[in-house]
């Protein structure tokens, strides 16, 4: 289903960008060496529930995953990239941790996800790659706008994390979303210009570059959820949900100190 939101969803779902992007600030903040992903978790559970607003996560049972996911948001640690269910670790100096959240309020869900290095090690590779999903990001969120294609998006997002050297997985990426979190159409992480569905203001897409540093092939943990890179190699995943407007692209998930 590829959904079309009218004013008064669009504007619920700004709100709802804005609290996933001021949770995941918040969370990033209180994400210290010695900090527990359990813990990441309840304070999760807790400013959710405080903002009136629902998981996307809990009870999510997809054909990928082993039952319901059971936790508040994904908690991706070094060699881990995509759906990292939170268990019992503490984060140490240098670890490059990941947060997926994706909450529902108003009816209408928002998703973001951010990387960064733990502690005061700074690996340059870990810095590196971080960066080189954060830059796919803003080139997929430029290439976006009425008119254009999922094949600009995803051109945009492959051209810089090719250049940058990382190989791509497509088994995973972007997509749709409003009333519910995932939806028609998918969005590559690679592919081609001018090609797919056509964007229209009202469209709410999620963009998520992700990569590893060495292989493009996942495993799946024993957890049946937590993805892992084959290799062993360190992982960073870097996502906005964004809507198209009749001027362009407009960010959702930016935490409000980093609006206009």
């Amino acid at each position: 289903m590829i959904e079309i939101l009218n004013p008064t969803l669009l504007d619920r779902a700004r709100a709802t960008g804005a609290l996933v992007g001021d949770i995941l600030q918040t969370l990033k903040s209180r994400s210290r060496i010695g900090t527990n992903l359990l813990d990441i978790d309840r304070w999760a559970e807790k400013m959710i529930v405080e903002a009136g607003a629902l998981s996307c996560y809990v009870d999510y049972a997809p054909s990928f995953g082993r039952g319901p996911f059971g936790h508040y948001i994904c908690t991706a640690v070094n060699d881990a990239v995509l759906h990292g269910r939170p268990y019992d670790y503490t984060l140490a100096d240098g670890d490059l941790l990941t947060l997926d959240l994706a909450v529902s309020k108003g009816g209408v869900a928002a998703d973001a996800a951010i990387s960064f290095i733990v502690g005061d090690a700074k690996p340059p590779e870990s810095v590196a790659m971080i960066s080189a999903t954060e830059r796919a990001l803003a080139a997929g969120i430029a290439a976006a706008g009425p008119g254009a294609r999922i094949g600009d998006i995803s051109h945009a997002i492959g051209t810089v994390l090719s250049e940058a050297g990382y190989p791509i997985n497509t088994e995973f990426g972007g997509h749709g979303i409003g009333s519910t979190m995932h939806q028609d159409p998918h969005v590559a992480n690679t592919g081609r210009p001018g090609r797919g569905y056509e964007l229209r203001p009202g469209l709410l897409l999620a963009l998520e570059p992700w990569v590893m540093a060495d292989t493009a092939r996942l495993v799946t943990d024993a957890d049946g959820w937590t993805l892992r890179s084959a290799t062993g190699c360190r992982t960073a995943h870097s996502e906005h949900t964004i809507a198209i407007t009749d001027d362009g692209a407009e960010i959702l998930t930016l935490p409000k100190q980093a609006q206009p």
